[in-house]
């Protein structure tokens, strides 16, 4: 098919790219619709694309690839990741696992009285996650109508033998 005098090259398809389809990324032009990551296929922007060589990549598959061991942890909140990168080609070495100091941390917290019983649950409670009414500590999501499931507020509970209820 011949190139009618248009564009530049794709870096992808190798088919003419033209102003109105045009990303460009150092220098090379891609259409909209072929810039995507090598690995997943995301859409990219410029906010959002990582080059390696020739190669375009989203951030989270460029450091998977060839970021540091380790990447992913510590990137701020929901980045954690349990990939290991092998569909990347990326070879895994089994080390000894983590072993707590105090295996028994949380049960020696309640003992302090680093936290509440939740009496629905059952389990602790700690700052973050409580809600308190009919005088017990209560986990946000355990803060319900023991009858109908309902979530409840402090101010409109009702309580009877240990359980709460809607008013």
């Amino acid at each position: 098919m011949p190139n009618w005098g248009g564009g530049k090259k794709c870096g992808v398809c190798q088919k003419a790219v033209y102003f109105a389809e045009e990303v460009q990324c150092e220098g090379s032009s891609f259409h909209k619709s072929c810039f995507l990551c090598m690995v997943c296929k995301k859409n990219l922007d410029s906010t959002t694309v990582a080059v390696h060589g020739e190669e375009i990549y989203c951030k989270s598959c460029y450091g998977k690839k060839y970021g540091p061991k380790g990447y992913g942890f510590g990137q701020g909140a929901g980045t954690l990741s349990t990939d290991r990168g092998e569909s990347l080609g990326i070879k895994y070495e089994e080390g000894q696992p983590h072993r707590p100091t105090n295996p028994n941390a949380s049960r020696m917290a309640q003992k302090v009285g680093g936290a509440d019983g939740c009496p629905r649950c059952g389990q602790a409670v700690y700052a973050a996650e409580k809600v308190i009414g009919a005088g017990k500590s209560w986990h946000k999501s355990c803060f319900r109508c023991a009858k109908c499931g309902k979530s409840l507020e402090s101010t409109t509970l009702a309580d009877k033998d240990g359980e709460i209820y809607c008013k």
